[in-house]
């Protein structure tokens, strides 16, 4: 859900929109949109499962001093989404536990 008209902002501007995989399903993003925000806006509210308890974090803090938004992001684990923006194509996975390395690093072997 996205805030349509800001009391102090005003309407919601016009931008550009592309997707993100989520999961393996497309959703939208705009662009200035940072992965958290575009997954917010649709509707997205757990982001990882922490290690220990295996319990649902989302968004907290917004500004990139916590970890609870931290996801897999193109393979790369623990990106703070919150702070990471979207850009098209990226595929975003919620993250169990720690993560796992899966990026392939150009030029390596």
């Amino acid at each position: 859900m996205r805030i349509q008209q800001h009391p102090i902002l005003g309407p919601l501007a016009d931008a550009a929109t592309f997707e993100i995989i989520f999961d393996g399903k497309p959703i939208p993003a705009r662009k200035g949109d940072t992965i958290a925000s575009a997954l917010v806006a649709n509707g997205i509210k757990v982001f990882r499962y922490t290690p220990k308890r295996n319990e649902p974090r989302s968004l907290f803090c917004a500004i990139g001093r916590c970890t609870d938004c931290a996801m897999t992001v193109d393979g790369v684990p623990n990106l703070r989404t919150c702070i990471t923006p979207a850009q098209p194509g990226m595929v975003v996975q919620t993250q169990r536990g720690l993560g796992e390395w899966n990026a392939q690093r150009e030029g390596s072997d």
